[in-house]
């Protein structure tokens, strides 16, 4: 049996990382990606909290959520957004995510502005675009119109997540 624990704040703000089982590229269609994006409102409807950020890529995806002051349950949330995506993808067959997911607690605003940069720089280091503001699947866009970022930012890799894996 599994030693593994989790860290549960009431009105935490966590990073994840969830990846698809074999890393089967399955959100390289943009039909599977609005399932996912169903699948959020699906949750989010019955179990409320805050997506900040995500960004999709073929075989994985990154957010950060703020869950709300009274809950910590996000692991309930993994399970039924797990639940949907795997019981509304059309084609996929046997296993679509691996078993576990990836968490962090955010811990202050530089921890959390580290994040938010890995998030939507993962495209471009991923090697499938050049640009965040090309990728399609990102909160990128609505944190540049908000003036979080620069016209051309992440063009290369920010300093402040060089070297950081969290996959």
């Amino acid at each position: 049996m599994s030693d593994y624990r989790r860290l549960y704040y009431p009105g935490g703000v966590y990073f994840f990382t969830a990846v698809t089982a074999s890393r089967q590229p399955l959100f390289t269609e943009a039909s599977n990606v609005d399932v996912l994006r169903n699948g959020f409102r699906h949750v989010m409807a019955r179990r409320p909290f805050k997506l900040e950020a995500i960004v999709i890529l073929p075989d994985h995806i990154h957010c950060i959520w703020r869950m709300p002051e009274e809950d910590a349950d996000f692991s309930n949330r993994w399970k039924m957004l797990k639940g949907y995506v795997t019981r509304h993808l059309k084609g996929a067959s046997g296993r679509i995510w691996q078993s576990r997911f990836w968490e962090h607690v955010i811990r202050d605003d530089e921890d959390w502005r580290r994040h938010m940069d890995y998030i939507h720089y993962n495209p471009v280091k991923h090697g499938l675009v050049n640009d965040p503001d090309a990728w399609p699947f990102s909160s990128y866009k609505r944190y540049l119109e908000l003036g979080y970022y620069a016209p051309g930012w992440g063009e290369s890799e920010p300093r402040n997540i060089a070297g950081i894996e969290l996959e």
